[in-house]
């Protein structure tokens, strides 16, 4: 019993589109805290880009959300912010929309990820090694 009052789950977060949040709103993912903030943003494009910023800023500071999803193309328009949020939690996944496909080379995350193997070390999963 006592585990269960310290165990709280936590929340994921969306920044997208109307057809990216809709679908994961459909999805389940949809709540409003205490202070009625939800835990996602539906952007068009007549919202402003210090509108995005100040939305993922305040998913940063929440602390009952540990992943924020956003759509790549709307994660371009804030990638100082994102750039400059640097710890595990909460995590963040640049994820495609309908219109605009997902493009690795422009997720910062995963330049992050990719900057912490050395190549060698990478070297070492190549199709050879499973047969040993």
């Amino acid at each position: 019993m006592a585990l269960q009052a310290a165990v709280k789950g936590k929340l994921i977060s969306v920044i997208g589109d109307e057809d990216t949040c809709v679908g994961f709103l459909l999805g389940g993912i949809g709540e409003i805290n205490k202070n009625r903030h939800p835990n996602f943003m539906v952007v068009d494009k007549n919202t402003a880009v210090s509108e995005i910023e100040e939305c993922f800023k305040r998913f940063v500071k929440r602390d009952d959300i540990d992943i924020i999803l956003i759509n790549q193309n709307i994660a371009e328009m804030i990638r100082h912010v994102i750039d400059a949020h640097t710890a595990p939690v909460p995590s963040v996944l640049e994820i495609p929309s309908k219109d605009h496909p997902y493009d690795a080379s422009k997720d910062s995350i995963l330049r992050r990820a990719k900057g912490m193997f050395n190549p060698d070390d990478l070297s070492m999963f190549g199709s050879d090694n499973y047969n040993t």
